[in-house]
């Protein structure tokens, strides 16, 4: 208990000296940024933003793994009901948020400038609005290696394609499993109906979606679709993977007893560009390997 409490002393007493350090000196750094949204988060590390504070840290490690998240990061608390003494204490210089948390922005707005990206916008490509986002990010904060770090994206994204030569011709269902029964399906305004576009594949997923995904979809659902290759995309339920392969229906459908099954590393399923990067190259990593399997 002691130790827990010297603990939280140390934080605030290093929240508070940040914020006493004159803004001049405080900006050697770089302009101090935080952000309640991964999307955003992830697109300012990717580019090499002074973040100093965001929303879920320990989470974002295991769903999103990359971009790495340094050491000093102030961990926020829940997206949805985000330590609004903590955003304090790391004394950002600005707050970047998105559509998804805009109830937050007034009182936000009293502790540092707030602006407004969205990756997320009903009937719009999630990839475009990203790139746009760490544009208008690099430029606010002055870092040339946004320009480098989107055209980069692009060269590779354009590289993975010709590498996977349009796969073997059928079409992908991305999916993530809510349990052994249910899914969450992801559409064409999905980063990864988006990633899926651009590498030349067509997604199976035909249906309409709200803000990306639609669910929960039934698992008999995926008969609709038997010629597909299944992409299932972590983190699940930890039993979900267990009873979904002893179920008869599942191991019945078509792609599961034509192997035609790949289970992917974790990806942010509302990331952006590096996001859609992660998972083009393990979408693109498993399918080759299966064919050369």
């Amino acid at each position: 208990m002691n130790g827990r409490r010297l603990a939280r002393r140390e934080f605030l007493a290093l929240g508070a000296a940040a914020a006493l350090l004159p803004r001049s000196l405080r900006a050697e750094a770089g302009v101090r940024v935080a952000t309640l949204d991964w999307a955003l988060l992830e697109t300012l590390l990717a580019i090499g933003a002074n973040v100093v504070a965001a929303t879920e840290l320990l989470q974002f490690r295991e769903v999103a793994v990359k971009p790495e998240i340094p050491a000093g990061v102030a961990d926020l608390g829940l997206r949805g009901t985000p330590n609004f003494e903590a955003l304090r204490l790391a004394a950002p210089d600005l707050i970047v948020n998105s559509n998804f948390y805009q109830w937050a922005n007034e009182r936000m707005s009293r502790i540092a400038p707030v602006e407004t990206h969205s990756v997320y916008v009903s009937g719009q490509s999630p990839y475009a609005l990203s790139e746009s986002a760490a544009l208008a990010l690099g430029q606010r904060l002055k870092l040339d290696n946004a320009a480098r770090f989107v055209d980069g994206a692009r060269a590779e994204l354009e590289r993975l394609r010709q590498r996977l030569g349009g796969g073997d011709g059928r079409a992908v269902m991305p999916i993530n499993l809510g349990d052994a029964r249910h899914f969450r399906a992801f559409g064409a305004d999905s980063i990864f109906g988006d990633v899926l576009a651009r590498l030349g594949l067509e997604n199976a997923w035909k249906d309409a979606t709200s803000y990306s995904a639609n669910a929960p979809v039934g698992i008999e659902a995926l008969a609709a679709a038997p010629d597909a290759w299944i992409v299932l995309i972590p983190p699940h339920p930890l039993d979900a993977l267990r009873r979904l392969e002893q179920s008869a229906f599942w191991n019945a459908l078509p792609a599961v007893a034509g192997g035609r099954v790949l289970t992917l590393g974790s990806v942010n399923p509302y990331g952006a560009v590096p996001a859609a990067l992660r998972f083009a190259n393990l979408l693109v990593e498993g399918m080759l390997n299966a064919r050369n399997g």
